[in-house]
């Protein structure tokens, strides 16, 4: 490893909790099979090869699956329930650590339907918030022409400069209590919350961005499923 934690633990929160409609309506995301494991499985894969004191599943209230699955360091897992949206999740998710973390341990949110993610962008990030004593997240600048689109008539109104534009990705990480708190006064002032970043950016904690890949895919969508069966493919090839 690159980075040394001087007995502060390092934590994952997964939510896990979503519906994935727009991948399925019948059909969750993370449960679907990719060479004889499923998503999540892949994704826990990925996360447990950093020194995890614990990873905790947010799940819905009604998924009796995820817990009968073979995680990698089983002993680590833990599981709550997950909320409405994925920032409830998160919060469950910290709500349920206070118990064991301290408050300057690290915790990084990571999407289960990222199951591509490296382990240099993982050690990368850890070793980022680190060093600077800050929040990251994972990003990619933004490549492709941006183009504002009237909801209604679809036509092109503007085109938007994609400088100083970056795609968030994650895992995106935290000191616990100042995800914690970044989140709950967040909500309380009725803010909207699309990462765990935004939260922190409304507190004014600084939040560094850290360069990750293209291949760090989110499963969104149906034919994301096969794309990220490829990366998976092309990635264990490399190693």
């Amino acid at each position: 490893m690159s980075f040394h934690l001087n007995n502060r633990k390092l934590w994952a929160v997964i939510p896990a909790a979503g519906s994935g409609s727009r991948f399925s309506k019948t059909e969750l995301k993370q449960y679907q099979m990719i060479e004889g494991k499923t998503v999540l499985e892949h994704t826990i894969s990925r996360l447990t090869q950093l020194p995890l004191t614990g990873y905790v599943l947010a799940i819905g209230s009604h998924d009796h699956f995820a817990a009968t699955l073979p995680f990698n360091q089983p002993e680590k897992a833990h599981f709550c329930q997950g909320g409405e949206e994925r920032v409830h999740s998160v919060l469950n998710a910290l709500h349920y650590l206070k118990v064991f973390a301290a408050p300057d341990d690290l915790v990084f949110v990571h999407d289960a339907a990222r199951p591509c993610v490296t382990l240099e962008c993982l050690e990368n990030l850890v070793e980022t918030a680190i060093t600077e004593s800050c929040s990251a997240i994972l990003a990619i600048p933004v490549r492709d022409t941006l183009k504002r689109v009237d909801s209604s008539s679809h036509q092109i109104e503007q085109t938007v400069s994609r400088k100083q534009l970056w795609q968030a990705q994650t895992p995106q990480i935290s000191t616990f209590a100042t995800l914690s708190q970044a989140i709950e006064k967040a909500l309380s002032a009725d803010i909207v919350i699309t990462d765990e970043a935004s939260a922190l950016e409304y507190v004014g904690e600084k939040v560094k961005v850290v360069s990750g890949r293209s291949d760090n895919l989110k499963i969104t969508y149906p034919d994301d499923l096969e794309l990220a069966k490829l990366i998976l493919t092309v990635q264990q090839k490399v190693k």
